[in-house]
């Protein structure tokens, strides 16, 4: 195919490609059939109707605008082909020329698949920290499991901090009541910790029918980004005080459970939290040895197109989080005051660390042979399809080529991680803890 390369900036090169007019004539008459399809002609059955005539119907320019599509993305394909090129996102097109018996003539910028070069991993080090549970957490998460099984009964006295409140709550930030700040007979477990810091304390010892305002500073992590490290006030009312009874620990509480013995219930919930400690420790690690990749790792411009294409991941990943908390995306950008592009462009920092991780991953799969088959591929369709067997959209999208590349990836990329702490700790990831479920 006829074509000249130039190499632009941010991994990204122009072709400008020539198709000689003989090239593509069968393109020309699948296009004239599809017209024909279209079009109701005295004499023919629609989809059978013989080029000329088309041709003398609508004109040749109207055949060549249908038949454009599948000719530039021919010759676009066999150039990449060609070229040897590994491009990523679609190329912009731009005609230079397209006209009835003549070549067709045109540009197609497209980005590149940055280079990468790897350091040497096997002399990366990375301190692995030891799962372990201290006494204090297993006897928190029993007290917890006990009170999923407490009784309540109304009190008359002030709260203490086994009790449970029920408040009807207001809040405010300057002034100002907090969207989503408002709640009639909430809910407040004395003996849990409060999402807010110090709420629980400032509430406790109140009786029913007592009001207190009171000032918090919220969790700098806070969902909430507007709210996050910000001092609210909070104004509430009791409705109810609740004492709250625990179960005694003991065989017969471990037996409503569906265990032997108090000491089967610890040592299963010890179980549980180690297997939680070493699937944190395990991330933990993940974490550390992919910024450590980042950092030693060199790489080529990264395209546009490679990072925008992380930060629409990221806003809607931070979109469905925020729906799931009863909020929208426009009363998000309302409480931040911020436009949707200026939300968009601070991901950009995010989005460029989370593309060289997936260029590293894909790197090291190409470096070390580390491939997906069609089986792996199938294994996992296979497990999503059961999960899902009553989800007919879900199971359709399974079909398509997109979703099969997808999963594709993500199978490549958890082998990739696999190698990577073989390399790095020296041993071979096992299988995933799996948590026993407590019963309810």
């Amino acid at each position: 195919m006829p074509h000249t390369l130039k190499t632009l900036e941010k991994s990204q090169v122009e072709l400008s490609i020539s198709v000689p007019s003989d090239d593509f004539t069968p393109h020309l008459e699948k296009a004239a059939t599809r017209l024909s399809g279209r079009m109701a002609i005295k004499g023919f059955r629609k989809g059978h109707v013989p080029y000329d005539t088309i041709k003398k119907e609508v004109g040749e320019m109207a055949i060549l605008q249908e038949a454009l599509e599948s000719i530039v993305q021919e010759s676009y394909v066999n150039t990449i082909k060609e070229e040897k090129l590994e491009v990523i996102g679609m190329p912009s097109i731009s005609i230079e020329k397209a006209a009835p018996g003549n070549d067709l003539s045109y540009t197609a910028t497209v980005a590149l698949l940055p280079d990468v070069t790897l350091p040497d991993i096997s002399q990366i080090t990375i301190e692995k920290k030891e799962a372990a549970v201290d006494a204090e957490k297993l006897r928190e998460t029993i007290d917890a499991l006990r009170g999923m099984h407490a009784t309540e009964k109304v009190k008359s006295g002030p709260a203490e901090k086994k009790d449970k409140l029920v408040l009807d709550m207001e809040m405010l930030m300057d002034a100002v009541p907090v969207e989503g700040g408002h709640a009639k007979d909430y809910q407040v477990y004395l003996s849990e910790d409060h999402y807010i810091p110090g709420f629980n304390e400032q509430v406790i010892g109140l009786k029913k029918g007592e009001k207190k305002e009171f000032s918090l500073d919220f969790p700098k992590n806070h969902y909430q980004k507007n709210l996050a490290g910000k001092k609210v006030t909070a104004k509430v009312k009791v409705t109810d005080v609740f004492e709250r009874t625990l179960p005694e620990l003991d065989d017969e509480f471990a037996k409503k459970l569906g265990l032997e013995s108090t000491k089967k219930l610890e040592e299963l919930v010890q179980s549980n939290l180690l297997a939680e400690a070493k699937q944190k420790a395990e991330q933990k690690a993940e974490i550390e040895l992919l910024e450590t990749l980042i950092e030693k790792s060199s790489f080529s411009d990264l395209p546009d197109v490679l990072i925008d294409s992380e930060r629409q991941k990221i806003f809607y990943e931070l979109k469905n989080d925020i729906e799931k908390h009863g909020l929208t995306i426009d009363q998000y950008l309302q409480d931040i005051k911020k436009t949707e592009q200026e939300l968009f462009d601070g991901f950009t920092k995010q989005a460029t660390e989370r593309a060289k991780a997936a260029l590293i991953s894909r790197q090291v799969a190409k470096e070390n042979n580390i491939t997906v088959t069609s089986d792996d591929i199938d294994a996992e369709v296979d497990l999503i399809r059961g999960a899902y067997e009553n989800d007919k959209d879900a199971l359709e999208n399974l079909k398509r080529p997109e979703v099969r590349d997808s999963i594709a990836t993500m199978l490549q990329n958890k082998k990739v991680m696999v190698f990577l702490k073989d390399q790095v700790f020296g041993e071979k990831k096992a299988d995933e803890d799996k948590k026993e479920e407590l019963p309810e």
